[in-house]
């Protein structure tokens, strides 16, 4: 007798214990964690090259160490950063197949397409960042004073918020895909989506204001108008893919 899909999906979810699902994400967030320390291991002999490339935006402003220790703390931020950024590929992996149980059998298939575009939305939202967003909120913010102050900036706070914000960004540009793979499972729909688009601003907006490093309505704005046109993209992918078609 043929097992219904549904049926078939739900059967594979409950034949693992809980405490087999947390033995399983506890291993796969080690194995995760363990590609971030080898790639940040291997960021720091260029930590020199990236921290360059990161103060690019600034435009030639001085950065200043106020602290004993700041220079060595600014390479590993930035090595850490950057390891994080080159791990993208195992994290995402071991997120999806994790995920992957609860998969019809014909979606397993999907488990490298969806590295691989997530991968590749994560960092369009980093590039997106660093070569559009992050000049324009750092000439926002510095000239901000109109000339009346002289801006003494530390090396720890700018890699600070340029990485924040980077990683905001990769994270922010995830939706489509978090979206398509809700409304495969039959979480969502077009019709929810289109229906909640006020929600989905405002939440949008609070969101931004929690991951933005600066309280500044401009860069905070820089972020939500982005995130609310790949909502809006989302809605056109679930009509297309979801499981109500």
């Amino acid at each position: 007798m043929s097992v219904p899909v549904d049926q078939e999906r739900y059967t594979k979810k409950s034949s693992m214990p809980f405490l087999d699902h947390i033995e399983e994400l506890r291993k796969r967030l080690l194995k995760s964690a363990l590609a971030v320390v080898l790639m940040t291991i291997i960021a720091l002999y260029f930590s020199e090259q990236l921290l360059a490339f990161v103060v690019a935006p600034l435009g030639g402003v001085k950065l200043h160490v106020t602290e004993v220790t700041g220079s060595f703390n600014a390479y590993l931020k930035i090595a850490l950063i950057a390891g994080v950024l080159s791990a993208l590929p195992v994290i995402f992996y071991q997120l999806w197949t994790f995920i992957s149980p609860g998969l019809y059998r014909q979606e397993k298939s999907m488990v490298m397409p969806l590295v691989t575009i997530s991968t590749l939305l994560f960092l369009a939202g980093a590039a997106f960042c660093y070569f559009l967003i992050l000049p324009l909120s750092l000439k926002f913010l510095i000239d901000f004073s109109g000339g009346l102050f002289s801006p003494i900036i530390t090396v720890g706070s700018y890699i600070s918020f340029a990485g924040m914000l980077i990683l905001a960004f990769g994270v922010g540009f995830e939706l489509p895909i978090v979206t398509y793979f809700l409304g495969r499972m039959g979480i969502v729909s077009s019709q929810a989506l289109s229906k909640g688009r006020r929600y989905a601003a405002v939440i949008i907006l609070i969101t931004s204001a929690i991951f933005t490093p600066t309280p500044d309505v401009f860069t905070q704005m820089m972020l939500a108008v982005p995130m609310y046109l790949l909502y809006e993209l989302s809605i056109v992918i679930v009509r297309i893919t979801g499981k109500n078609k």
